[in-house]
This record gives C-alpha cells, structure tokens and sequence, in this order.
C-alpha cells in the first residue's frame, strides 16, 4: 500500500485546539449571535442552546485557536531509521504558527513532500490554513490548497486510507491503534479535556504531551498500512 511514497517524505501531524474564549459569555455580542447562526443545525438536532453546544467552539476555526502542533518524521542514522518528534506550542498563536510554517517552507516545500495526519483532510489542514490566514502570515505550499485539484494536494489521510472508498462512518485513530496492535502509552486526557486542561490548568505541556502521542500513532499507522515494522520508543527523539 502506498509503494510509490518513501516513509521519509513524509510529515506527521496533529494539532490541538481550544475556544478563542473559554466561556460563552466572554464572547461579544456580536459574535454570541454569529455562534448561534454557525451551529443552529446542532441546536435542532441536539436539542440545545448555543450556550450549552459552546463547548465544542475549539473545533471552529472562526471561534478557536490552535494552542500546539506536533510533527514528526522518519530519517536514518547510522543505519538505524528513527523519529523525530517536534511540537510547536503555547498560547501565542501567531508565534507557533509562523514558526510552523517556517519549517515547511523550509524542509516539505517540494512536490515529493506529504503531510499526513488522522482527518487531516476535513480538519487538520484546513484550520491550520484559516488560521495563518487570519494572522496574516504566508501560507506555506504544502497549506495553500485552493484552486487545486484533489490529486494535486499532498496530503495523506490515514483515516480517509482506512476507509477505501467507503464514506459511511468514522473511524478513530484509537480504534485503528488497536486493531493494528500499535502500542499506545495511556493518556491522561483526551480530546474532550483539552479546553479545561487550558483554560483552567494552564498546563501546556501536559497538552503538548497527548498530541505528541497521537502524532506518532498516526506515524506508526502509516507504517503498518506499508507493512514496515515500528520504530522503536528509544529510536524516537523528542526535541
């Protein structure tokens, strides 16, 4: 699967998010009203009001932001194939993002370059865009999407892969984790916790160490959809 692409052309990615206000009522006015106009199909289908879906704000990237990305990639040394693992986090947006895309300019600026992640497609890739766009920054090749054609994005989607073809439901990176028998340490939070563990904790690094985790599943997934081993824990170095 996926012969034509070499492991290490390949940039793994996840990112974690949060809302821009940790609170409903911290909004102005004017974007109260706007949030209940973005999510009143929700407020229908759930049967709630926009105060009590607020709490999923950080999945927009018109309410939320992006408080850490971790990458990592594979690359040989002495022989030996090992992961490099590196986050860009805290709470200055525009500063972790302009460094982020300082580093894909710099190292996955060619068309032999992939950037992968788990629904990176539909959510990933596309609040990263919005994002550095917002703050005005240069949107970096492997983010500048629009005009072109679905096989002129290098883009790789283990939970689009996974699917091969079929549209009818999701699939977790924890599930496919499982299944492939992929070791993965236990987390102390999930996704859901992310906006307290910010907002409330203010423990960044404890976010920045669930994301990192994530980042090298999806990394060690690809590896199985290739039927090449897995790299090791002390092959892969954090920085």
């Amino acid at each position: 699967m996926l012969n034509h692409i070499d492991i290490d052309q390949i940039l793994f990615l996840d990112i974690e998010t949060v809302p821009g206000c940790y609170n409903f009522s911290d909004l102005s006015d004017s974007l109260k009203d706007l949030w209940a106009k973005k999510t009143r199909f929700t407020q229908e289908r759930d049967n709630q009001t926009p105060e009590e879906i607020y709490e999923k704000a950080g999945i927009y990237a018109e309410f939320g932001k992006i408080v850490c990305i971790s990458t990592c990639f594979e690359y040989k040394k002495e022989g030996i194939n090992k992961l490099r693992v590196k986050s860009f986090y805290g709470d200055d947006e525009k500063a972790l993002l302009s460094e982020f895309g300082s580093m894909l300019i710099k190292h996955f600026n060619g068309d032999d370059k992939f950037l992968c992640g788990h629904n990176v497609k539909e959510f990933d890739a596309p609040y990263l865009a919005r994002r550095m766009v917002l703050h005005g920054l240069e949107l970096p090749k492997m983010l500048n999407t629009p005009g072109k054609k679905p096989w002129e994005v290098n883009h790789l989607d283990t939970m689009e892969l996974w699917k091969f073809g079929d549209y009818k439901h999701f699939t977790s990176l924890n599930l496919l984790a499982n299944i492939f028998g992929i070791p993965t340490p236990k987390d102390d939070i999930s996704g859901a916790d992310v906006a307290r563990v910010y907002w409330e904790e203010n423990d960044l690094k404890r976010i920045k160490i669930y994301c990192e985790k994530d980042t090298i599943t999806v990394a060690h997934l690809m590896h199985k959809f290739k039927n090449l081993p897995l790299i090791p824990n002390e092959n892969i170095e954090i920085i």
